[in-house]
This record gives C-alpha cells, structure tokens and sequence, in this order.
C-alpha cells in the first residue's frame, strides 16, 4: 500500500509505527466500519475487526459496507474485503462473533481498541474488561437521533452532555463504584424527540472518523488513553 502522501505529512518513522500497530475494532456499523476502513487507509497493520451480524435494508442509509448487493452478508466479510482492496498488506484477525463475556477478543494482543458496540450489556462489560486489563481504548456513545456533526468531540464520559447512553453507562459504572477516566467519542447535541433511533451518516461516519483519528494520533504520539 503506497502510504506517500501521509508519509508527507508525518514523516517515515511515524507511517513505521503505524505499520507495526495493531488496532481492535468492536462493531462495524455506521461508526466502527468507517473506522476500520480509516485505520487500514492510514496503513496500520494489522487490524482484529469483530462483530456478528449481517447487513440489513436498514443499513444502507449509513453504514459505508451496506448496499442492495451485500444485504444479508456478514459485515466482518465485507470489511475484510474492503480493507484487502485498500491495503493488501494489512493483516486481519475476523472475529464473526458478538462481543460478550465469552468472547475470544482478549486472546489477541493488541495496542488498541475502538468500542463501537451498540448494546449496552456488552459495551459495559467491554469497557469494564479493558480498564481491569489496562487496554488503551475509545469508546463511542451515542449516535442516533443527532443531526450536527460539529457537536462531535471526544471526552471524558464523565463530562458528556446530551449523551443519553453514556448517561446510562454513568449510572452503571457508579452502580459498580467504577469512576476511572473513559475516554469517549460524545455528541453535545440534544438528541431530536422522536420514537425511533433515527440516524444521519455525516453524524455516524464523523464519529467513525473521530474514532480513528484519535487512536491514529496516540500511536504516532506513543501515548496511552
């Protein structure tokens, strides 16, 4: 993969540690697979991309794997291909499987991760597992209902506003007496009153974005989270 034009911009030695990192990606919806797909452009490494379902119609709206032709595959399949035709280098670890309890992810080593995990139960525990192993990781919070992307930022969880699941997470993690800085990807845009979780993919991929330039700049940087 010809990495020339970042290279320009951040010098060899830093496309060097990023072809030697290794980079988790936990749910590869509207957020997590516009990260994935960053991260292998920006030619890191290897990259370990989890999550179990297949794209659906109601995913074409937003997520970058979704179309009328890949309804119904497995969204690790269609990362992993895209990541092949972006950069054949990049080595992949598929986990076709959903992230909980019993979960092989932490068999794998790996100097970061993104948590893009939608259900809360297994968001909890993936966060709760990477501060007891002292992973480095960012987590994404809630997209869906929010049209500014401008409003986008990352955070403590601690500091989030108008974050109607990091809210939930605050109550669990205080149930749990569990008051570590997490950082976190956070709309502060007040989340439109309706019903259904609607989603706009400039707030979705935006926050894919974020995401991956977060951990791209702490791997050049040689910081922790």
């Amino acid at each position: 993969m010809s990495t020339e034009r970042l290279e320009f911009l951040i010098g060899r030695e830093n496309i060097t540690k990023l072809q030697t990192a290794t980079v988790a990606v936990i749910g590869l919806g509207g957020v997590g697979g516009v990260s994935a797909i960053t991260l292998a452009r920006c030619g890191v490494g290897t990259l370990i991309i989890q999550d179990f379902d297949v794209v659906e119609p109601s995913n074409i709206n937003r997520q970058i794997i979704a179309n009328y032709e890949t309804i119904g595959r497995y969204k690790t399949d269609l990362v992993e291909e895209e990541i092949r035709k972006i950069n054949p280098d990049c080595k992949i670890i598929k986990l076709q499987e959903r992230y909980n309890e019993l979960s092989s992810l932490f068999n794998y080593k790996f100097d970061f991760l993104i948590d893009a995990i939608d259900k809360i139960d297994d968001k909890f525990h993936l966060i709760k597992t990477c501060l007891k192993n002292k992973v480095n990781f960012i987590s994404s919070m809630g997209a869906a209902k929010k049209m500014d992307q401008t409003k986008l930022a990352i955070m403590d969880i601690w500091k989030t506003s108008y974050d109607p699941l990091a809210k939930i997470l605050r109550k669990k993690l205080k149930d749990e007496r569990i008051y570590d800085k997490i950082i976190v990807g956070s709309s502060t845009e007040d989340p439109k009153k309706i019903p259904n979780l609607g989603s706009y993919m400039p707030v979705t991929a935006s926050m894919g974005l974020l995401l991956a330039d977060y951990v791209i700049k702490k791997i050049i940087q040689g910081e922790e989270s």
